[in-house]
């Protein structure tokens, strides 16, 4: 197969998946090529496509590769789908979701000692959305369950890996100034 019919063939499998595809399915429909020529075709697709400033572009998410529109298309495609429903996420459960991604593998009772109120039903909405999954269980008395992120968190928020959340060291200078300012507000 010419490189130009196996540009098309990654090209037409990146367009049908919904979903990120990983390097390792992408050689298994293409058997004869190894891991680094995709890799070399898919960042050839990637800089035609800037080059020609096309709607479409490749990037890397959730340890696979993914075509999404160009960033600067946003509101027009917001227009077009207006009545779409995206699901939003709730205070409480993007807390927790910090939790669990900055601590994983984390405990149900690790999560609520930090919140301080009773994570359940907050827990259960994330499973049932599979942004968190049961990673295994504590060696401690009661065996609890520990949880930890999914590929589907990644793809949430757009990461390639958990190596991209900001540093938690980031939000503890903008933490004590806001309970700075919380205090300020409560002297006055």
């Amino acid at each position: 197969m010419s490189e130009d019919n196996i540009k098309a063939v990654i090209e037409a499998l990146l367009f049908a998946s919904d979903r990120p595809l990983p390097l390792e399915q992408i050689k298994n429909v293409l058997d004869n090529l190894e891991t680094d020529q995709i890799r070399h075709i898919l960042e050839e697709l990637r800089s035609e496509y800037e080059k020609s400033n096309r709607a479409i572009r490749i990037t890397e998410m959730a340890g696979g590769f993914q075509m999404i529109t160009q960033p600067a298309l946003a509101p027009f495609l917001k227009k077009l789908y207006k009545e779409r429903h995206i699901e939003r996420l709730s205070k409480p459960a993007l807390e927790t979701l910090a939790i669990v991604a900055y601590k994983q593998p984390a405990t149900r009772l690790e999560i609520e000692s930090i919140r301080n109120v009773n994570v359940d039903g907050v827990v259960g909405n994330l499973l049932d959305k599979d942004l968190i999954r049961i990673s295994g269980r504590k060696k401690a008395p009661g065996r609890p369950y520990v949880f930890g992120t999914t590929r589907q968190f990644l793809e949430y928020f757009g990461l390639k890996s958990l190596e991209e959340l900001p540093k938690i060291e980031n939000f503890k200078g903008a933490l004590s100034i806001k309970e700075e300012v919380d205090d300020s507000k409560k002297s006055t």
